[in-house]
């Protein structure tokens, strides 16, 4: 059975991106923190996370871990977890 995925904050969802997935805070927005990362082949992701104090939706959180953006996906957030 997959595993859901936690209530998670931008904040929190910042800080694990940077210090534990290696992406770099590029600069603040409006609404949020833009993050990139560059890797080994050159390419880069660019993503925007809400810095709202209460739990993303889980759109926007799905959304955030999406190929289009970390590529992360789901499983690779419960292992960084």
């Amino acid at each position: 059975m997959a595993s859901k995925l936690p209530a998670i904050t931008g904040p929190e969802l910042i800080k694990i991106l940077i210090k534990i997935d290696g992406w770099t805070e590029k600069r603040r927005a409006r609404h949020g923190v833009v993050l990139n990362k560059t890797f080994p082949d050159g390419r880069t992701r660019v993503t925007i996370i809400p810095t709202k104090k209460e739990s993303l939706p889980k759109g926007t959180l799905y959304d955030i871990l999406s190929d289009d953006q970390t590529g992360i996906g789901k499983d690779g957030l419960m292992k960084l977890l």
